[in-house]
């Protein structure tokens, strides 16, 4: 019986073909030896030792709960921060730069960060709008699956937060540290460890022995100002075997809020065999009996669960995980989503990054502010091998094509939602993740999704409109040789002079009458901003 309801990402890892693992052992070889490669190269430069304030224009979040928010701030340390316009309810840690206390009433509050160290000063405008709308730009943040699988401790996750911050990573926005599957009991499984009673006498979930105190876990990562997610599935069982939601939703809720979790992935799973009509206990659940699923059926799980997310006095981004089905782009906002992915997990897939983003403009319309759509998480640096269960190895994927894979993603106002191992962080993928000028692309207050023009075959544009007028475009390259990518302005709708930054390597790149062109790697990008001069 678990094996029918184990997600799909468990199934398929030893259905990988010998094909795939002649390319992954011969991408692994070349990553490993990527330092010594003339072809590597790290363009985001180091950050200056002068204050950088970074993280999104606005935020929001709902009146009268609690609140926390770190300022996201590159730069020597220590770094004395202050706020103008802090609302009351509100405090500010001017060492760490954390803002705590009680969300203010509804309505939007302008404030003035500043950041000074004895190397310079730095301000920023950031808006604060307390109302109905969680997630006012894509969440940003870890999650431990590709990295750990059904491996994952306490520990780990602990370990995570204080890499977060030691690596620079929050210094540029991410701020969730979020647990995905196995943190609770399961029936059966071979870690005595993560085996015993699903639910105590009152019907509360049971964590595994691997997370003796979740309060204890969430108080940690708070401390750092940080924030805090968890998992599980509207189904009896999660993807992984472990004890579901089915029919404890609103006590389940309640009891992350009080742990103090910020965000929830909720995973289909096994609830397929209850939507089916598998099981009577619920009647409200729309059947899809003999004919084909109908999009009551899929709504209804998320819908319940949202609308429970509400009534908890506590700021919960709700990610719904369901691979697309029923069109969920269509509707996830209308149900309480906060972001809901658009297909199914990349895993091993990797291949197919230019395909996902792609697939994913063709959405364009319904990403906005609060509601995102979202292809899965970044897997490079050290990630787990999917033939292993969650042995790390370094990322098969050519390096051109990780400065691809975040460009795509922020472009597509992706979820940034890093998945590889912390522990093992090193430059050339702290590069990629870590540069402010792309994320910002990714966190622009407008929600766009960038638009595609394609040019041929393997060549292909990516425009988003920015907030302040400008336009971020990728020129991306999915062929096996560098190639030459013109972009003409009227291609962007634009006419005369321009002035053109490349974003990855933070430099101005002068203006340009007509037309701007540049040698773009194989399976790689150019990323610049297009604006008035």
């Amino acid at each position: 019986m678990l094996l029918k309801l184990v997600n799909k990402r468990v199934l398929t890892f030893t259905a990988i073909s010998i094909q795939l693992l002649i390319a992954t052992i011969s991408f692994c070889t070349t990553a490993q030896n990527k330092a010594a490669s003339d072809s590597i190269e790290i363009y985001t430069p180091r950050p200056k030792p002068t204050p950088r304030i970074n993280g999104p224009l606005v935020y929001g979040c709902h009146p009268e709960n609690p609140f926390l928010y770190r300022i996201p701030c590159q730069g020597e340390r220590p770094i004395r921060f202050s706020v103008e316009g802090l609302p009351a309810g509100l405090k500010l840690d001017p060492v760490t730069g954390i803002i705590t206390g009680t969300s203010p009433h509804k309505g939007e509050y302008n404030l003035l960060i500043k950041a000074k160290n004895p190397k310079g000063t730095d301000t920023r405008k950031f808006k604060i709008v307390a109302g109905d709308k969680l997630a006012m730009t894509p969440p940003m943040g870890w999650n431990h699956w590709y990295a750990h699988y059904d491996r994952i401790t306490d520990k780990m996750m602990r370990e995570a937060a204080d890499v977060m911050i030691s690596s620079g990573m929050a210094d540029v926005g991410y701020q969730y540290v979020n647990i995905d599957d196995c943190w609770m009991n399961a029936p059966e499984n071979k870690d005595s460890l993560r085996v015993g009673p699903l639910r105590d006498e009152q019907g509360n979930v049971i964590p595994n022995k691997h997370f003796p105190d979740m309060r204890g876990l969430t108080n940690y990562i708070h401390e750092k100002g940080l924030k805090a997610g968890i998992y599980t599935s509207p189904g009896p069982l999660t993807c992984g075997g472990f004890t579901g939601a089915y029919q404890h939703e609103e006590q389940d809720a309640r009891q992350f809020a009080s742990w103090g979790f910020d965000f929830l992935k909720y995973d289909w799973c096994s609830y397929g065999h209850i939507a089916t009509g598998g099981t009577p206990e619920d009647k409200n659940i729309p059947k899809w009996g003999e004919g084909a699923p109908n999009i009551e059926g899929y709504q209804y799980p998320y819908r319940k669960m949202g609308d429970i997310l509400k009534k908890q006095n506590r700021d919960i981004v709700f990610n719904l995980c369901q691979y697309g089905m029923g069109e969920v782009w269509k509707w996830g906002g209308e149900v309480g989503g906060n972001s809901w992915r658009t297909g199914g997990d990349l895993g091993f897939e990797l291949d197919r990054i230019f395909d996902v983003a792609l697939r994913n403009s063709e959405f364009r319309q319904y990403s906005k502010p609060g509601e995102w759509n979202d292809p899965d998480y970044i897997q490079i640096g050290w990630i787990g091998n999917a033939n292993k269960m969650g042995i790390p190895e370094l990322s098969p994927m050519p390096a051109a094509m990780q400065y691809a894979y975040m460009s795509l993603w922020s472009l597509i106002a992706s979820p940034l939602i890093y998945s590889g191992d912390m522990s093992k962080l090193d430059e050339f993928t702290i590069n990629v993740l870590c540069n402010p000028e792309i994320i910002a692309v990714d966190q622009d207050p407008l929600g766009e999704c960038g638009l595609v023009i394609h040019q041929s075959k393997d060549c292909f544009l990516m425009v988003k409109n920015l907030v302040d007028g400008s336009k971020a475009v990728g020129l991306f390259n999915r062929g096996k040789e560098a190639t030459e990518i013109t972009i003409n302005w009227s291609d962007l709708q634009l006419s005369g002079s321009q002035s053109v930054r490349d974003l990855w390597r933070q430099k101005n790149l002068g203006v340009q009458t007509q037309e701007f062109s540049s040698k773009v790697p194989a399976q790689g990008v150019v990323m610049i901003k297009v604006s008035k001069p």
